[in-house]
C-alpha cells in the first residue's frame, strides 16, 4: 500500500473504512434491498437479491498471478475493483467488519488472539473462544444480517461447525443459516434459497483456499487445485442464480508464503520480550502487551530492540501510533483499546514471528501466512460476477 505521508515513521495507509473496505460489502447490499440504515458506498447495482460470496484468503494479487486456474474468475478481473482487507489481516477482524459494517476498533475483534483485559489473558477470535468471554458483549454492536432480516429473507450459506460458532454469534448472527458441507452442497443450497424468496440478502462462506495456502503455500499446487474448484462452482452458481439476482465476490485477506527458514522464535532474544507480559495476534502481526506498572520508557526501549533486531523487515509502532494511523478506524471504543497491543510489530518482508513459549510447535509448519499491511495481504477484490440486466449473457458466456 502506498506509503502515510502524515505518518512519521512512513507507515503504510490505513484501510479504507468507509469508502472501499470489505466492511462496505455487506452494508452496500443491504442498502441495494432497501434495508434502512445503510448506504450503498460501494454503488453496487440495483436486484432483488444479493448474494455476497466471500473467499476466505483470496487476495487480489494472488488471483492475478493463480488466473490461469480460474478462467471464469479472470474474466471479472479487468472490471475488478479493489479493497481493503481490514486490519489485522486477518479472518476475524476482516469477518467481524464485513458482518457489522464497522472497523475493528469499534467491533473489538482485533486479532487472532488478543489480551482479555478482564481476564488478564490472551483469548483466541476464531475457532476456540474462552468459555470467559461471552461473543455478544465482546461484540454488542447489530449485525447487518439481523438488522436486514427485521424487513428481508436472510440467509448464510456455510459449513455446518459455523451453524452456532462464537465468531457467528458474535459479528455473523442473523437470519437463517442453511448448512452445507461441500462445494457443490453449497452452490446447490444457495440456489435453492435465492430460487425461493422474491428478495433475499445473502453470505455465502469459502475456506478452503485458505486451509490449502496455510499448509501448502499460495504458490502450492494444492492452492491452484482448490482455486479450480472454486472457478467451477462459482461458474455455476452465477449460470443457476434465478434472474433479478447480484453475485459479487469478495475476500478477507491475502497471503504471503513464508520459507521455514524465515520463520523466526523471538522468545529466545531476551530483550524482545523484555517487560512484556503477554504475546498474541498473528505471525505477521504480532501484539506485544507489557506489565502494567511498565512505564513509557519501558516501552521505548522495547519498541528500540526491535528496531535494532527487526527494523528493516517489519514496521514497528505503538497502540498510539496505530490508532492515530487509523489502523482500527477513525475511533476505537475504550473497551477496545487495551485489547489492542502496547507495541505491535507488522511483517514488511516474508517472516514470521512466533512466541513458542505460547504457541506449539506446530504452529511452525504453517507456509501461507498473513495478518500484516503488505499489499498481498491488505488488497482483496471486489467482483461482481452477475447482476440482473447481464446475467444471461453472462451465463452464456461462461458455458463456452
Amino acid at each position: 500500500m502506498a506509503s502515510n505521508p502524515a505518518a512519521p515513521d512512513l507507515l503504510p495507509a490505513a484501510p479504507a473504512y468507509g469508502t472501499r473496505s470489505v466492511a462496505d460489502v455487506l452494508s452496500s447490499a443491504a442498502a441495494v434491498l432497501g434495508v434502512p440504515g445503510y448506504v450503498n458506498l460501494l454503488s453496487l447495482p440495483a436486484a432483488r437479491r444479493v448474494c455476497v460470496v466471500m473467499v476466505d484468503g483470496l487476495g487480489l494479487s494472488l488471483l492475478k498471478k493463480r488466473g490461469g486456474h480460474a478462467p471464469f474468475l479472470k474474466g471479472f478481473l479487468p472490471k475488478a475493483r479493489t479493497l481493503s482487507a481490514s486490519f489485522p489481516t486477518t479472518t476475524v477482524a476482516s469477518l467481524a467488519s464485513l458482518g457489522t459494517g464497522l472497523p475493528p476498533g469499534r467491533h473489538g475483534l482485533v486479532g487472532y488472539d488478543v489480551l482479555d483485559p478482564n481476564q488478564d489473558k490472551v483469548v483466541n477470535m476464531l475457532g476456540s473462544w474462552d468459555p470467559g468471554v461471552d461473543p455478544l458483549q465482546w461484540q454488542p454492536y447489530p449485525t447487518i444480517l439481523e438488522t436486514a432480516a427485521e424487513h428481508i429473507p436472510v440467509a448464510t450459506v456455510s459449513l455446518p461447525r459455523f451453524a452456532d460458532s462464537a465468531l457467528t454469534r458474535a459479528a455473523l448472527r442473523g437470519g437463517t443459516f442453511i448448512p452445507a458441507t461441500g462445494v457443490h452442497a453449497r452452490v446447490s443450497a444457495a440456489v435453492d434459497a435465492l430460487a425461493g424468496a422474491d428478495r433475499m440478502l445473502m453470505y455465502l462462506y469459502w475456506n478452503e483456499l485458505d486451509k490449502a495456502g496455510h499448509r501448502y503455500g499460495a504458490a502450492s499446487p494444492e492452492w491452484g487445485n482448490e482455486l479450480e474448484e472454486l472457478d467451477s462452482a462459482l461458474k455455476r452458481l452465477v449460470a443457476r442464480v434465478p434472474a433479478g439476482t447480484l453475485v459479487v465476490l469478495t475476500a478477507d485477506h491475502g497471503m504471503v508464503d513464508v520459507a521455514a527458514s524465515q520463520r523466526f522464535d523471538f522468545s529466545t532474544q531476551p530483550e524482545l520480550i523484555d517487560g512484556v507480559r503477554h504475546t498474541a495476534g498473528e505471525p505477521r502481526m504480532v501484539h506485544l502487551y507489557l506489565e502494567p506498572d511498565a512505564g513509557n520508557d519501558a516501552l521505548g526501549r522495547l519498541k528500540a530492540a526491535w528496531q535494532t533486531a527487526y527494523g528493516t523487515r517489519a514496521w514497528i509502532f505503538t497502540r498510539e501510533e496505530a490508532v492515530r494511523a487509523g489502523y482500527f478506524g477513525s475511533d476505537v471504543d475504550a473497551a477496545v483499546l487495551p485489547r489492542i497491543g502496547d507495541l505491535m510489530i507488522a511483517a514488511r518482508e516474508p517472516i514470521a514471528l512466533f512466541d513458542t513459549r505460547r504457541v506449539a510447535a506446530s504452529a511452525l509448519e504453517v507456509t501461507g501466512q498473513h495478518g500484516s499491511l503488505t499489499k498481498a495481504e491488505c488488497e482483496v477484490p471486489l467482483l461482481v460476477l452477475a447482476q440482473p440486466e447481464t446475467r444471461k449473457r453472462t451465463t452464456v458466456q461462461g458455458a463456452k
